[in-house]
C-alpha cells in the first residue's frame, strides 16, 4: 500500500472492514478485535491513526512493540490462533503507520482469550449473545444446518401413507415391521434425532400436518388488487401449509390461477397458455422452500400484484453469497438434509446452483433483492400486460 492508497482509505472512515487506533498497549483487547474481524469478513486496523483520521504515525521503538504484541495476540489471545499480515507506511518525520489485515477466518467460529464470540458491527464489534445468532454462525461454517434442529414432534407423527410410498418409490424397501426398526431408519435416514424425536426436515418433509408442529413455516399468498399492498385491499389469500410437496403444489396453483392467460392464436376451446412460463416459477418457489433460512420464525411470502409477482423468503444469502454470484449459478446449500430428499424426486428440482439460472433464460424479466439488514432475500418477477389475454 502506497502512502496515497492509505491516504485515500483513511479518508473514507471506519466501517465494518476498517478501523483506526493511534496505539495499542493490551494483547487482551487486541484479540478481541481480531476475532471479530475473523468471525466476520475480515479487514485492516491502522495504527497511528486517531478516530478522526489525523495520520499520527508511531516511533520506531514503537513499531517493534507493537508488532510483538501483535505476534503475542493473533497466537495466544484468540482461539484458534489467528494469520494476520502488517505492513509498514512511512509519513512525515519518519513516523510509520502499521497496516494490520486480518483475514476472514477460515475456522471459525473465533473466541477471544476469555472465551467470548465477537462480531463487527458497523464501524465496532459486538459479542454474539443469544442462542440464534450463534446456531447462525455455526451454519455459516457448515457445521450446524436448521433443518437437523430437534422437533418436539415423536415419529409417531410420520405420516405413515406418504412415507411408506416414498420408501417404496426410492428405495425400493417395506414400511419397517416395529417401531424401534422405524426409528433407526429414520435416525438413520437424518430425519430423527438421538433421542427419538423427528428433526425438522422430518416433519417438513414427511409429517402428518408439519404446520401444526411448526406453523412459522407456511407460506402466506396473496393476490393484491393494484401494486400497492395494503391499500385497496385483496382479491384472493391463502395461507398455505403442509408437507412441502404440497405447499410447492398449491404455491403454484395460487400463482397459475391468479395470472393472466394467452390466447396466442389457439383455437377458442383450447386452454390459455400462461403469461409466465410455469417452469419460471417453479424454479423460483422451490428455490425459496429449499434455501430459506429455517432459523427464522417467519413464514415466506408470496406476493402477486398487477405488474410483478414477489416472493420474499426469511434470511438472507448465506455466507459471501451474492446476487451477482446466484445469477451466475453459484449456490451455497443452507439445508442439506431437505436437499437431499428434495433432489429425490419430492420436487421439481433440477440441479444445484442451475435453478436461477435457467429461470432467468425463460424469463430475463427478474430482480433479486438481497436484504442483509432486515434478513430478508426477495426475488420480483415482472409481469406485463398481454395482448390477447382472456384472463
Amino acid at each position: 500500500m502506497t502512502l496515497t492508497e492509505l491516504q485515500f482509505q483513511v479518508s473514507l472512515g471506519e466501517d465494518s472492514r476498517r478501523q483506526f487506533k493511534q496505539d495499542i498497549t493490551n494483547a487482551d483487547a487486541l484479540g478481541s478485535e481480531m476475532a471479530a474481524f475473523a468471525n466476520s469478513d475480515g479487514g485492516v486496523i491502522l495504527l497511528g491513526v486517531a478516530d478522526d483520521g489525523s495520520l499520527l504515525g508511531l516511533s520506531r521503538s514503537d513499531v517493534v512493540r507493537v508488532n510483538q504484541l501483535i505476534s503475542n495476540a493473533a497466537a495466544q489471545h484468540v482461539r484458534s490462533p489467528v494469520t494476520v499480515q502488517t505492513e509498514n507506511i512511512g509519513i512525515d518525520d519518519g513516523r510509520v503507520i502499521v497496516v494490520l489485515t486480518i483475514p476472514r477466518g477460515e475456522d471459525r467460529p473465533y473466541f477471544d482469550r476469555h472465551g467470548v464470540i465477537w462480531l463487527r458491527s458497523g464501524a465496532d464489534k459486538r459479542r454474539i449473545n443469544s442462542k440464534e445468532e450463534l446456531r447462525r454462525l455455526f451454519q455459516s461454517v457448515d457445521q450446524f444446518h436448521a433443518d437437523a434442529l430437534p422437533t418436539s414432534a415423536p415419529i409417531s407423527k410420520i405420516d405413515k401413507l406418504r412415507f411408506r410410498d416414498f420408501l417404496h418409490d426410492v428405495y425400493q424397501q417395506d414400511w419397517p415391521e416395529t417401531q424401534q426398526d422405524l426409528l433407526t431408519l429414520l435416525q438413520n435416514m437424518n430425519l430423527a434425532t438421538d433421542d427419538g424425536q423427528l428433526n425438522l426436515a422430518g416433519v417438513l418433509l414427511f409429517a402428518e400436518r408439519p404446520e401444526q408442529i411448526k406453523p412459522q413455516f407456511v407460506v402466506k399468498a396473496v393476490r393484491y388488487l393494484a401494486d400497492v399492498p395494503y391499500t385497496n385491499g385483496y382479491l384472493d389469500t391463502e395461507d398455505i401449509g403442509g408437507a412441502l410437496p404440497k405447499v410447492f403444489t398449491e404455491a403454484m396453483a395460487f400463482v397459475m390461477r391468479n395470472l393472466h392467460k394467452v390466447q396466442a392464436g389457439r383455437s377458442v376451446n383450447a386452454p390459455g397458455i400462461p403469461e409466465i412460463p410455469p417452469l419460471v416459477l417453479e424454479e423460483l418457489l422451490v428455490n425459496a422452500l429449499l434455501h430459506r433460512d429455517y432459523l427464522i420464525s417467519a413464514p415466506i411470502r408470496l406476493l402477486v400484484f398487477d405488474h410483478r409477482i414477489e416472493i420474499i423468503s426469511p434470511g438472507h444469502l448465506p455466507n459471501h453469497l451474492t446476487v451477482a454470484k446466484i445469477r451466475t449459478g453459484n449456490s451455497i446449500i443452507r439445508n442439506p438434509i431437505l436437499a437431499s430428499y428434495i433432489a429425490k424426486g419430492l420436487l421439481p428440482y433440477r440441479g444445484i446452483g442451475s435453478g436461477i439460472k435457467r429461470a432467468l433464460a425463460n424469463w430475463p424479466e427478474i430482480d433479486f433483492s438481497d436484504d442483509r439488514d432486515g434478513c430478508l432475500f426477495t426475488v420480483t418477477i415482472h409481469r406485463h400486460e398481454p395482448s390477447g389475454s382472456i384472463g
